[in-house]
């Protein structure tokens, strides 16, 4: 029987002392989960800002704009299109490097959706733009090219926005939880303590203003605790012997003393924090609904140019330049600049 004693009194220790590991390992993969959202964010809004400021110069280059705004005689100038050329390869390698990289995890994957799309439609108009530059008879499609990543950035960068917020709202929950409880000893006595090291059956006093470090119920004392922050309720709802009492909340105008009852993963605010986490990582019906019509629009594209240059080089008898020309086309346009910025934007709002 002694032996038995020793042995479960050993598992409540190891328990005890594993608690504030996972307590501190999920901390770890929350803050992690953090830091990686707002280097996203940084990292997409730093890439749509240089290349915005890169398709400046590309759009005043274009021979399409400069023809709508009657400027093209006004500032040609010898190699204007190996500059325009230049600009633009920037703003593919360094706007569309996500997007680049993002092709490649999502074939990997066989799940080929938005990023897919994106890379198909801005490889084709850089590698056919490029050739024309350098002596294939064509039209090329740097402007159209360098909107369709700012597009895209824009999208993303709003997108990982809404999940930074989202990340924060979890850290501030987390801040509503004390360092430290009153522990009621067996002599009487009080001893501050971590609140990792509290276990289930022990007894705690919570003084008039202080957060409550446990899920509990009320064993002496009365008073009001304000519950806002965590069920919504606005007013401070009252407490006594038996109560309920919600680690995170706010004690009011009493001293009183509770029973742990539950702590760690169990509680009420690590609960609700999981299910916000659980919900911000599981994809919407609108993401799935657009990672379907990615992929759908990915093999439209594809089978859309393959389809008009087999036309034009056989049915219409064109030459491969002019048939290439109109392919090149079809698939940059099938890549619809709408679907990449208003979905994240459905997300954000």
């Amino acid at each position: 029987m002694s032996n038995h004693k020793q042995s479960m009194h050993g598992k409540q220790q190891m328990g005890k002392e594993h608690q504030p590991m996972k307590h501190d390992m999920h901390a770890g993969h929350r803050k992690a989960g953090y830091d990686h959202h707002a280097h996203m964010v940084a990292d997409f809004r730093r890439r749509f800002w240089v290349s915005v400021v890169l398709t400046v110069p590309i759009l005043i280059l274009s021979p399409l704009i400069q023809e709508l705004l009657g400027i093209k005689d006004v500032i040609a100038f010898p190699g204007e299109s190996y500059v325009l050329w230049s600009l633009s390869s920037a703003v593919f390698f360094y706007g569309g490097l996500p997007f680049l990289k993002g092709i490649f995890s999502e074939l990997k994957s066989k799940s080929p959706g938005m990023m897919t799309l994106i890379a198909l439609a801005i490889t084709v108009a850089y590698a056919y733009s490029s050739a024309v530059v350098f002596g294939l008879t064509g039209k090329a499609f740097f402007w159209e090219l360098a909107t369709l990543i700012d597009v895209m950035l824009l999208g993303h960068w709003l997108e990982m926005k809404s999940i930074v917020g989202a990340s924060s709202a979890l850290e501030e929950l987390a801040k509503l939880m004390p360092s430290e409880a009153h522990k009621l000893m067996a002599d009487g006595r009080l001893k501050d303590v971590p609140i990792e090291e509290l276990a289930v059956g022990d007894r705690i006093v919570v003084k008039p203003g202080e957060k409550i470090p446990a899920d509990g119920k009320v064993v002496e004392g009365e008073s009001s605790v304000n519950e806002a922050m965590l069920t919504g309720e606005s007013k401070p709802v009252p407490k006594q012997a038996e109560s309920r009492v919600i680690g995170g909340s706010v004690n009011g105008e009493g001293s009183i003393t509770m029973e742990v009852q539950k702590t760690g993963e169990e509680s009420y605010l690590s609960q609700m924090t999981n299910l916000v986490r659980e919900a911000q990582e599981s994809k919407s019906r609108s993401q799935n609904l657009a990672d379907r019509a990615a992929l759908w629009l990915t093999l439209i594209a594809i089978s859309a140019g393959t389809i008009t240059i087999i036309l034009w080089l056989t049915v219409l008898n064109q030459d491969f330049t002019f048939s290439l020309e109109r392919m090149v086309t079809v698939m940059v346009i099938t890549c619809p600049h709408a679907l990449g910025l208003a979905v994240p934007l459905v997300e954000y709002c």
